[in-house]
């Protein structure tokens, strides 16, 4: 093996050996290993920058702000109300989310699949109070199990089809067809099944540690808390029990007021429009009320700014307000230079037992607000409030632009999926269309894009060009064809194993374009049907559960779930098992040699 080669494992092996120590950012790593190879010459600079002009790269980038329009729009939490709603358990979210995501992944890029699902996922953990650490690694997987079923479910599928069509014509395949839209499906929906079953019941035992980085740390507080049902909104008309309201809200529901009188509430009671519920809550079910679409805080002051361009913050009455001593019902004073609703109010760490009416402010007094730019100024030499922190994390839906948002997204998939367009293109035009129609602004769509992912993913891919100059991937490729011998079954393992390792090395599509000539090559040898092998490869070269680098809606869901290279190793790797024994059991069954 040549001097670079050996630089090139060494190197690689390296990077693996960081990444498992899992005391460095993963963008630290790959940017590290880059700027080594390039030190090293193990390729040309072109080839080892080449990520960051790459068309799957920068789709990804551009995907990040139509994901974010859907979801500050409200399009997508519209939407996952009515098909997910608030499941209580880990098992019964999986149960629930991920074989949709399996289903859509079929059909539609996983990529914005997992984009538009990772928020939804964030409101649904910090709402209810759910921890499901192996949820966001469960819908990576579940979009790549999805994918491996139909011919249009990822790129690396179209890849392989296309160079067996060329093949095909070349007269190197005589008498193999054409791979169909549902070849893969004979061996990619049991693969799928299994796994589904696998993530949902198997995969919350093994992540049980792991801490979620995505879920907003507040003020461990009790609050009292005021919202109104907005008139004709989603809630107006629903039973408490149907309302979008999550399950620890329900419980934690003090009382429900209609023009100034108390009703005797209980989950088939029917909410109008201008009803008042009042609640006893926790900080973070405080911020999941606000962002609760249909709901509105029912104390403050009117703004001149739309609502999704306010934040909350948490405040503490200072001695010299001018408020102290008043009602709450008094407020505003006349005076008051204030812009805010009052979200919820707690004193001494928890919620007082009077009615809001009947409260009078003290000093020390915690409150969450609902503020806009102007509060800031006004407050600016915090007489009346100290301002502890803002609440991040926490956005009022832009819901009047939902179905422009999703016109937009479905317009996006339609032209990618059809081939009109390439799904860039489709995501930029999208993007722009988001920012057109107001459904999100310029500072939204920039603060979208997750950096440090495509940092590794740009990295990932020039790692692949020091892996190829290097002459590493031949020997790779000589071993396993040296491997394979005479037995058809042992050479589909061997190219199955052989795409596993690759894939997570370098990126799928190049592994694919990598071992689609070496399968040939066996299948020739061995006088076999080539078409197990292309299946084979198409779905092992998706199957980078193992590496958080090796896909890129792995790299997506690493930070929001705070998962370690361990992390994926630990889920990925029985499942990596399970891929390969069913589709490596059914392949010579299904397509025979």
């Amino acid at each position: 093996m040549p001097t670079q080669a050996w630089l090139s494992l060494i190197l690689l092996v390296s990077m693996f050996a960081l990444m498992a120590w899992d005391k460095l950012p993963t963008w630290v790593v790959f940017l590290a290993a880059l700027t080594v190879a390039m030190t090293l010459h193990l390729a040309p600079p072109s080839g080892l920058l080449k990520g960051f002009s790459n068309a799957g790269v920068l789709t990804v980038a551009a995907l990040f702000p139509v994901a974010t329009g859907m979801y500050s729009t409200g399009a997508i939490s519209l939407l996952s109300q009515r098909v997910i709603g608030h499941p209580k358990t880990e098992i019964s979210a999986n149960l629930r989310i991920l074989p949709l995501i399996a289903i859509g992944s079929a059909f539609i890029n996983n990529t914005p699949m997992v984009a538009m699902m990772i928020p939804v996922v964030r409101d649904l953990r910090r709402q209810a109070g759910l921890a499901a650490p192996s949820l966001l690694m469960g819908i990576s997987f579940a979009s790549i199990l999805g994918g491996n079923t139909t011919l249009i479910g990822g790129a690396v599928n179209l890849i392989v089809a296309g160079m067996t069509v060329d093949a095909i014509r070349a007269g190197k395949l005589p008498g193999v067809k054409p791979i169909g839209m549902f070849d893969l499906s004979w061996v990619g929906v049991p693969a799928a099944v299994v796994g589904l079953l696998y993530l949902v019941y198997v995969a919350p035992r093994l992540l049980r540690g792991v801490k979620s980085d995505a879920v907003t740390t507040v003020p461990k507080h009790k609050y009292l808390s005021e919202f109104q049902v907005l008139p004709n909104s989603n809630l107006d008309g629903k039973t408490i029990g149907a309302a979008e309201l999550t399950p620890s809200a329900a419980r934690q529901l003090r009382s429900v007021c209609r023009d100034g009188a108390k009703l005797t509430y209980s989950p088939e009671l029917i909410l109008r429009g201008g009803d008042k519920l009042t609640f006893t809550s926790s900080a973070e079910m405080l911020c999941g009320l606000w962002t609760t679409i249909g709901l509105i805080p029912a104390r403050g002051t009117a703004m001149n700014s739309a609502r999704h361009q306010h934040q909350l913050v948490e405040v503490v009455v200072s001695g010299k307000a001018r408020a102290i001593g008043h009602r709450l019902s008094d407020l505003p004073l006349p005076e008051s230079p204030y812009q805010i609703m009052l979200v919820g109010l707690s004193r001494n760490g928890d919620a007082p037992a009077e009615e809001l009416d009947d409260l009078r402010v003290e000093p020390g007094d915690a409150a969450v607000l609902e503020v806009n730019d102007c509060f800031f100024y006004e407050n600016r030499r915090e007489s009346d409030f100290l301002v502890t922190k803002t609440l991040e994390g926490n956005t009022i839906k832009h819901v009047d632009r939902a179905i422009i948002a999703t016109v937009i997204t479905v317009a996006m998939v339609v032209l990618a999926a059809s081939g009109v367009i390439t799904l860039l293109n489709a995501a930029l035009l999208a993007t722009f269309g988001m920012l057109l129609t107001g459904c999100l602004t310029s500072d939204q769509a920039w603060r979208s894009i997750q950096w440090k992912t495509i940092a590794v993913l740009g990295a990932a891919l020039g790692l692949e060009s020091a892996i190829t100059a290097s002459g590493l991937s031949a020997t790779i490729a000589q071993i396993c064809a040296s491997l394979g011998g005479s037995s058809p079954k042992i050479a589909l393992a061997i190219v199955f194993v052989g795409t596993i390792v690759m894939t997570n090395l370098i990126s799928n599509s190049a592994t694919a374009a990598f071992m689609f000539p070496v399968a040939l090559s066996m299948s020739e040898t061995l006088r076999v049907n080539f078409k197990p092998f292309a299946v084979i490869i198409m779905i092992a070269a998706s199957c980078a559960f193992v590496n958080p680098a090796g896909f890129q809606t792995n790299l997506m869901v690493q930070k929001d779930g705070g998962y370690g290279f361990v992390d994926f190793a630990k889920l990925g790797t029985p499942l990596t098992l399970i891929v390969g024994t069913i589709v490596l059991l059914l392949a010579p069954i299904v397509y025979g040699f």
